[in-house]
């Protein structure tokens, strides 16, 4: 049986604030107009950042003091980075 995107994220974050912050940045930068880094025909942006965060193509960087919410920035990971 297929797992529903609210059982997905459940078992994917885990109660981690780290992917939940992952999650919530770069949704808001897809509703911002930032392009997918995956080839969907989806428009939700959660659907769509959760796709990402699965395949390990997002991270979040650590936010620089003073500057924002202070959760980050998400990034697409680089590939020569092993992840």
């Amino acid at each position: 049986m297929d797992l529903t995107l609210p059982q997905r994220l459940q078992q994917s974050v885990q109660g981690s604030f780290h992917k939940t912050a992952l999650l919530q940045k770069r949704v808001r930068e897809l509703i911002r107009g930032a392009s997918p880094l995956i080839d969907t025909r989806e428009t939700n942006p959660i659907r769509i950042a959760f796709l990402e965060m699965e395949r390990g193509l997002i991270e979040l960087l650590p936010a620089a003091a003073g500057l924002g919410d202070g959760l980050g920035e998400s990034r697409p990971r680089d590939s020569s980075d092993g992840g």
